[in-house]
């Protein structure tokens, strides 16, 4: 059994040579990536090994980095030990189009996590049995936690009393945009406002 980050970091770079350790192990956290070819086989022997025995799926989730480094995405798995008290974090990174293999072979869980990260990012995973959005409806368009993601998204729900059904349809901004200032809320603006007329100066 090995609790010690670092002899736990060797351990697995000695047991597989694909994981690339992220150095120095900071906050009590340890960082390895691996390619998505071998993700599955990554998180088996995570699981499996006696002196790792990381049997507990806490979650994924994806990140966009772009604008950041590429490549643009991250797939982010983070599991726990029981037996050795303390937690791992293992990334893939991959281009926009890429694919990551499922964990749902190895962890049941990983499933839900999965189908949120497909549907807030656009991330695929290859053999997920039931790949389809969770969290946004089924006709939305695109993916809401992209950084490109615009915030008033692209298309707007209402129900409609004539037709009696909900419909979609193009996000219309009712007003102009304002000409905000970027000035301290206790300066003032620079520009009247309605109603300022009526009062008088001291």
């Amino acid at each position: 059994m090995i609790q010690d980050l670092e002899a736990q970091a060797k351990y697995i770079q000695e047991n597989f040579s694909e994981a690339k350790v992220v150095e120095p192990i900071n906050y009590g956290n340890l960082i390895i990536y691996v390619t998505s070819e071998n993700i599955v086989n990554f998180l088996k022997f995570l699981r499996d090994d006696q002196n790792l025995s990381f049997k507990v799926l806490l979650d994924v989730f994806g990140a966009d980095m772009i604008g950041v480094r590429n490549p643009r995405f991250e797939v982010i798995y983070n599991l726990l030990s029981l037996k050795l008290n303390n937690r791992i974090t293992v990334k893939v990174a991959l281009n926009e189009g890429e694919e990551v293999q499922t964990a749902s072979t190895v962890f049941e869980s990983a499933g839900w996590f999965e189908r949120e990260a497909f549907d807030m990012y656009g991330i695929v995973f290859k053999g997920h049995t039931d790949l389809r959005r969770i969290l946004t409806d089924y006709g939305f368009e695109g993916h809401p936690l992209r950084k490109d993601f615009p915030l008033t998204g692209y298309k707007e729900v209402r129900y409609d009393e004539d037709q009696k059904r909900v419909v979609y349809e193009p996000v219309k901004l009712m007003q102009e945009f304002r000409n905000f200032d970027f000035e301290m809320p206790w300066n003032g603006t620079k520009y009247v406002l309605p109603g300022d007329e009526k009062t008088t100066k001291s």
